[in-house]
């Protein structure tokens, strides 16, 4: 998920009770709960460096406790007072379970088993942005503020209660909760309409069903057979229509395309991509040379920018140059220069 979420989710913890039960909590829980994704420093390597390190070992549930640590020596060390190592080290670790559990909903994924598998786990239930969870999220921030003006005109400051906020966190934390689980139920039903439909009278191989952040009824479906990828939208309150869905056509292997998968770039790209769409076209840069790019279908279409790998490969299928792209922001390596 976002650090938005992550932020206001280790709020609502301390809140929730942490905050009672160890000294300077919030400081920890917003630093645990944002602490896996200390990966952003690998984004200086460039976009192939980020693509291998994100959510890599900072989000396996072996660096859960390293995680928790660091983040309670922290505060620790920069407050320069005493900690409560018990109770902050189990508020700590439960703001970082609570970024992993996030993290597993979404269609990024998470690499939870690192360093013995690296799989890529998850639910596909919510985008790394769900709107939804924003706005109960920020209505559980304003709140408190709100109630606090209003008791503050009424009641003495003696009368109020010591810990602001305790109810509209727990509600915020369980109505999260209680979404995802809805969220779940209704994947399910997703992907079951798209397995049980044909595509150009083809049954799927495989089917993933991503969710639209701003309509918990509608999903995006990914439907892959042996020659092509279909991508139909799916709306639960409506009938659905396999026939109006895009298809986008498998390229066959080629030496072109075997040559380039050996490269790095392609490579790393390739561990990622849960749904990589090749396409082989020429190009007018270089004599006979074609151009090859390979699109993760969860992030983008053809024509759009998404995220993909792309390269060239001249007549003799030689790599001349690959670049990784995510949206607009590419990074280029040139293997060599074709003559």
């Amino acid at each position: 998920m976002d650090n938005l979420t992550h932020t206001a989710v280790g709020l609502f913890l301390s809140r929730a009770g942490w905050n009672s039960r160890t000294p300077r909590a919030t400081a920890i829980l917003l630093l645990a709960a944002n602490a896996p994704d200390i990966d952003i420093v690998t984004l200086a390597g460039g976009p192939v460096n980020y693509l291998h390190y994100h959510r890599h070992l900072t989000h396996s549930l072996l660096a859960m406790p390293v995680m928790a640590i660091l983040s309670v020596l922290l505060v620790r060390f920069a407050g320069r007072k005493p900690v409560n190592w018990a109770p902050a080290f189990l508020a700590a670790l439960t703001g970082v379970a609570s970024h992993l559990l996030l993290d597993l909903t979404n269609v990024y994924r998470v690499r939870l088993l690192l360093p013995f598998s690296g799989e890529w786990l998850g639910l596909d239930t919510t985008g790394v942005v769900d709107y939804c969870i924003w706005t109960i999220l920020l209505l559980g921030i304003a709140a408190p503020f709100v109630g606090r003006l209003v008791t503050g005109e009424i009641t003495s400051k003696a009368s109020r209660p010591k810990y602001y906020g305790r109810g509209g966190a727990i509600f915020a934390l369980l109505f999260v909760a209680l979404y995802d689980c809805g969220r779940l139920a209704m994947h399910s039903r997703a992907v079951a309409e798209l397995q049980s439909r044909l595509y150009r009278d083809t049954a799927p191989v495989r089917v993933i069903a991503m969710p639209v952040s701003e309509n918990p009824l509608r999903w995006r479906g990914l439907v892959e057979t042996a020659t092509f990828y279909a991508v139909p939208e799916v709306d639960l309150s409506s009938t659905f229509d396999p026939t109006r869905a895009p298809i986008y056509e498998k390229a066959e292997d080629s030496p072109a395309i075997e040559a380039i998968r050996a490269t790095y770039d392609f490579r790393e790209f390739l561990r990622f991509s849960q749904a990589p769409l090749w396409r082989v076209t020429p190009t007018p840069d270089v004599d006979n040379a074609k151009l090859v790019e390979v699109l993760d279908l969860r992030f983008g279409r053809p024509g759009m920018h998404g995220a993909e790998a792309i390269g060239t490969v001249d007549a003799q299928n030689r790599v001349i140059e690959t670049a990784v792209q995510w949206g607009a922001a590419r990074t280029r390596k040139t293997i060599f220069r074709a003559k």
